[in-house]
């Protein structure tokens, strides 16, 4: 009864305080305020009206696009971008492909960063400037194309799996991000009380740091996943077989082989009518590709936004 009577005056309290502020904020405050909104809300459709374009022209005529007469809403209401991109045969299996690499690349990624980041936030860390040092070398110096490409055709990986998610295990801005999430959320006292009580430096990592790192782990994943999801360039140079295909190579080539059906068709067919019906297929899967290959995105999100204060925002002030 008495921590209730006191649950209500401690809110009672706060509704006071809230309204002695709200009396307090002056004419200019709320000018302030009024201009604030007024400019996000700006950015905000700059941001967004894109976005919600790509969404709508993927419904609606080609035609209606290419005239410019789709601006707020669908005109010529049609789904048969979207019956196109699925007509493809390969569109599937690039899914299944890029759900495949991106999770096992995420998996490499966090069992790579993670342990490095926590070593290198240690101040008990033997070597930890130089090996810091070294890592940042290579985030401003990379190796470039060629020598890469030698180094996973050496190693045996050209047209595998592992050449799209080995070579970029560990990235030093993601582990510069993670390791300052250690330091800022892991302090020394919390390691030195764990051994007291008998832990080692793996089982406090294990049983204590790890639970600790939800939010950051998020982090990883968003940022890893999204990499890996959109990775179109290794594929490109790694990937041979076609079967192989990540979504965004194969997407890639629909578009190409559209366009080239399209241009052949006119030089050699003269079929004026086909070549303007797939034009606009060509047109119309633009639109339902991009639509397509952000939905796993999408969904992903709403998820792990949640974190991003803790998780990247702490981990953000480098130090």
């Amino acid at each position: 009864m008495r921590t209730l009577i006191m649950k209500n005056q401690h809110k009672e309290g706060l509704r006071q305080k809230s309204k002695k502020e709200r009396a307090k904020r002056s004419n200019s405050d709320k000018i302030f305020d009024g201009v604030i909104f007024v400019i996000l809300t700006i950015v905000l459709l700059i941001v967004a009206y894109p976005l919600y374009f790509i969404i709508i022209s993927s419904f609606s005529d080609p035609a209606a696009v290419a005239g410019g007469n789709v601006t707020w809403r669908p005109i010529g209401f049609t789904l048969d971008g979207y019956e196109a991109v699925f007509k493809e045969e390969n569109v599937m299996r690039g899914f299944l492909n890029s759900i495949i690499y991106t999770t096992v690349g995420v998996l490499i990624n966090l069992g790579v960063t993670i342990p490095t980041s926590y070593a290198l936030s240690r101040e008990d860390f033997f070597g930890k400037k130089a090996v810091t040092i070294f890592y940042l070398i290579t985030m401003f110096i990379s190796g470039g194309l060629m020598p890469t490409y030698l180094v996973v055709q050496s190693l045996g990986m050209i047209n595998t799996m592992w050449a799209l998610v080995v070579p970029g295990a560990l990235s030093v801005y993601n582990m510069i991000v993670a390791r300052t999430f250690f330091k800022t959320n892991l302090p020394l006292e919390l390691l030195e009380s764990a051994k007291l009580d008998g832990c080692g430096n793996t089982k406090f990592f294990i049983h204590i740091a790890l639970p600790l790192s939800g939010p950051i782990i998020a982090i990883l994943v968003l940022f890893y996943g999204i990499g890996h999801w959109n990775s179109y360039f290794s594929g490109l140079l790694y990937i041979i077989d076609q079967e192989k295909f990540p979504l965004q190579l194969v997407l890639r080539n629909i578009l190409i082989n559209n366009a080239l059906r399209q241009t052949q068709s006119i030089l050699t067919e003269e079929a004026l009518k086909e070549a303007e019906r797939l034009r606009q297929v060509t047109e119309l899967m633009k639109y339902s590709l991009i639509i397509v290959s952000s939905i796993p995105v999408m969904i992903l999100y709403p998820f792990i936004q949640k974190h991003f204060v803790k998780g990247v925002m702490l981990g953000s002030v480098k130090g």
